[in-house]
């Protein structure tokens, strides 16, 4: 089979790509440098030629999962507070679908506790919670920030054990998973918050 020629930032998105589908299918410790080279049609040099080992690639695979998008709430549309967070948490959904469970079977392989990782999810995590504060449309509020920030890192995880209630467990379907999520977000924003 005949090599596709891509310039280098083609080439690393294409083993990203590769490498976060196998990533996403298998444990860490289960997909090697050889699988994720064969997947993306490369020789296996390259994979430390873009990313320097799959520890660094399968990081950067992680960041980017777990991360919200700053252009998906830039896109959000200047709707009701009700249709703002039924769009936000459809493409929460649609991005756990997509590229999340990797992110979310984090903590049962070999890779749980490793504090580069570790340094990744809390900083993801504190990104995505300002995202979505800005999304409810709480960007401006000064007033009790800590607080409200604190509310939003509780519902980031329940969103967290609602996605691998679907995605992993297979125990909730995803619009259960989306009432859920929706209507406690609907609560955090319309009563919590206005009690801080």
């Amino acid at each position: 089979m005949r090599r596709q020629r891509l310039n280098p930032d083609e080439r690393r998105q294409q083993i990203f790509v590769c490498a976060q589908k196998l990533f996403n299918e298998n444990p860490y410790e289960d997909v090697s440098a050889t699988d994720i080279a064969a997947a993306a049609g490369v020789a296996r040099g390259l994979i430390n030629h873009y990313f320097g080992n799959k520890r660094n690639l399968y990081l950067e695979v992680i960041r980017i999962s777990s991360t919200v998008s700053a252009v998906a709430v830039a896109r959000l549309p200047e709707g009701s507070l009700e249709e703002r967070i039924d769009l936000a948490v459809d493409w929460f959904l649609d991005s756990l679908e997509k590229s999340g469970t990797s992110w979310l079977a984090l903590g049962s392989g070999s890779m749980g506790r490793d504090p580069d990782l570790e340094t990744i999810l809390i900083a993801a995590e504190n990104d995505s919670i300002e995202l979505l504060i800005e999304a409810c449309g709480l960007a401006g509020r000064t007033e009790g920030r800590e607080q409200i920030r604190a509310m939003f890192r509780i519902y980031a995880q329940l969103a967290r054990s609602g996605g691998r209630e679907w995605l992993l467990r297979k125990t909730l379907t995803r619009p259960q998973v989306h009432a859920l999520l929706a209507s406690t977000l609907a609560v955090i924003v319309e009563k919590a918050v206005p009690a801080v």
